[in-house]
């Protein structure tokens, strides 16, 4: 009887984790935190230092998934994503974005973005509010946090990566990303090859444009799902890591512009 039970544990724990994935994962977030930190200007890397001290952007751009442990923070789990309707064009996106008012990674990235200019704001919360903007600016490059709601995201499209079962949302999070098996210095450094008119390109682009981007990308993600379970590997991997490495470095390099704005 105890071992059929923890059998039952054990079953639905390793179906529950995915639910639960989180964007782009450890190593994706600190890729993004990298990068941006490449592209810094002096006076926002000096006014970062003031904020988190030692802590680098790639380190600290993990919180806002580690403070999930505790639960006084739960009120923070719909920032990470936005859920679109299937099928939608890229000026219905914009449209819908320009009318959001919904809690959402949208919407928090710009009161993120406003409070961060505040220059009266205690030092507390800007450290974590500058926490969850490097987090947030990495999810809504993550092709599944603009997925669908009914599926939250991919993590209801059940996958076998590479003979394990995943779900959609969790390959793009980290089966890809881990794949590679580079540390977050080395990726960084591997796909981190940009020209001064493309940074500026990506960087003049508004987060609703990021956004759409995402989501063009989830769209064209949905349909190659073909069956319950489908095995994902070489080949998978083969078609879209250019993909996943263009989105972790827009990330960065956007995420740079707009630290660099908010201090100027």
């Amino acid at each position: 009887m105890i071992k059929t039970i923890r059998k039952i544990a054990l079953c639905c724990f390793f179906f529950a984790v995915p639910f639960f994935a989180m964007a782009w994962g450890m190593l994706g977030h600190r890729i993004v935190g990298e990068i941006a930190d490449s592209y810094l200007t002096s006076k926002a890397r000096a006014e970062i230092q003031k904020i988190l001290g030692t802590e680098s952007l790639a380190i600290g751009s993990n919180w806002a998934d580690f403070i999930k442990s505790d639960t006084t923070f739960n009120y923070l789990s719909p920032w990470h994503y936005v859920n679109l309707e299937k099928g939608l064009s890229e000026a219905q996106v914009l449209a819908y974005l320009k009318t959001d008012t919904v809690t959402d990674v949208y919407t928090r990235i710009n009161f993120l973005v406003k409070e961060l200019k505040n220059k009266s704001l205690p030092l507390e919360q800007k450290r974590m509010y500058l926490r969850l903007l490097v987090h947030f600016v990495g999810d809504v490059h993550q092709p599944m946090h603009t997925g669908r709601k009914e599926d939250l995201g991919g993590n209801r499209v059940r996958v076998m990566w590479f003979n394990a079962p995943s779900n959609l949302h969790s390959v793009w999070d980290e089966g890809l990303v881990n794949y590679q098996q580079l540390s977050y210095t080395e990726y960084a450094a591997a796909i981190n090859h940009t020209t001064a008119p493309q940074r500026q390109a990506w960087q003049k682009q508004p987060v609703t444009a990021w956004i759409a981007e995402s989501y063009a990308i989830s769209e064209q993600l949905y349909p190659e799902i073909t069956e319950k379970d489908q095995r994902l590997g070489y080949e998978y991997n083969f078609h879209h890591i250019g993909t996943v490495n263009e989105r972790l470095l827009k990330g960065g390099v956007r995420l740079a512009g707009l630290l660099n704005s908010i201090f100027k």
